[in-house]
């Protein structure tokens, strides 16, 4: 039997000789100030979870520009490890549907399974209910993309009203919404997302929560109140592994967050485990299966 293999359903690539990423300007973020490609990812996610080694991963856009997108897929055509793109266009442009075209015409485009934007840095409080966007995002449901909801705590209402006005579109919640972790002020968070998980068509990536919470002092108990609340909410198969890599070598870094998962997995159905790491994600954005275990043993080390 094929041993189980991890799906990585989040993380970045950049290479700074050919395409700028001007939010790595931040003074915050200089030690990841630099290029960072699929052998760096291999060499860094070492640990294993529940057992489980990286096998395939899907790469999600950094910047609003669709050069970069174009970068990805090109990448993905190349690169076995990558298994799908999360990819940028302009969803308020009204040649959306063409851009998209051209994406999926393009080098690697059967690769483009999902699309987001950086909602989270937008003020408008109803970004995602503008006409220009609910268009492109009407466009992107139309061609069989999905949607990867970037939001703070603080916005989950415009997720959720996006899971109600959008039932047909697929959308999985990036980084669970960005819980304050580092204060553990979670209580309007988990409000909000008992209720988007009310929406079954919306999944959700535990992922980015090193970087919620305190970079150098955190430790696993600070997480598992919001895991908590996301298995409680979601359950396991409707949640997705995710590294944040290399942002996350902010807060610890890849080997920290699987050792952190694998420890939390503790006692988990393997049936349950495949889901969490592997089995959500390759549904929700179309990957190659990934083998389970058989039996229902139960993991308890």
């Amino acid at each position: 039997m094929n041993a189980p293999l991890l799906v990585d359903a989040h993380h970045h690539l950049w290479d700074l000789s050919q395409r700028p990423q001007p939010w790595l300007d931040d003074p915050a973020v200089a030690s990841i100030r630099r290029t960072f490609t699929p052998d760096d990812l291999r060499s860094s996610a070492t640990h294993s979870v529940a057992g489980r080694r990286l096998h395939g991963t899907v790469v999600v856009q950094c910047i609003a520009d669709v050069p970069e997108t174009e970068d990805l897929l090109a990448l993905a055509e190349q690169e076995p490890l990558i298994q799908a793109v999360v990819g940028w266009a302009d969803l308020a442009s009204p040649a959306i549907g063409d851009v998209l075209d051209q994406l999926i015409a393009g080098q690697g485009g059967r690769y483009l399974r999902s699309l987001r934007h950086l909602v989270q840095s937008e003020t408008d409080p109803d970004w995602l209910q503008r006409p220009d966007v609910e268009r492109g995002l009407a466009a992107a449901r139309d061609r069989g993309l999905r949607y990867d909801v970037l939001v703070r705590d603080h916005q989950l209402d415009q997720a959720i009203r996006l899971a109600e006005r959008f039932p047909d579109l697929p959308q999985v919640l990036d980084h669970a919404g960005k819980p304050d972790l580092a204060q553990q002020d979670v209580a309007d968070w988990e409000r909000g997302i008992r209720r988007l998980a009310a929406h079954p068509h919306v999944v959700c990536k535990v992922s980015g929560l090193i970087t919620e919470a305190d970079h150098t002092r955190w430790t696993t108990a600070d997480i598992r109140p919001a895991w908590d609340v996301l298995v409680s909410a979601f359950g396991p198969e409707r949640l997705m592994f995710g590294s944040d890599w290399p942002v996350a070598n902010l807060a610890g870094g890849w080997n920290r967050w699987a050792a952190t998962v694998d420890e939390l997995l503790t006692g988990w159905s393997e049936s349950d485990v495949h889901a969490l790491l592997a089995g959500t994600a390759t549904a929700f954005y179309g990957l190659a299966p990934v083998a389970a275990e058989s039996g229902a043993t139960r993991r308890t080390t």
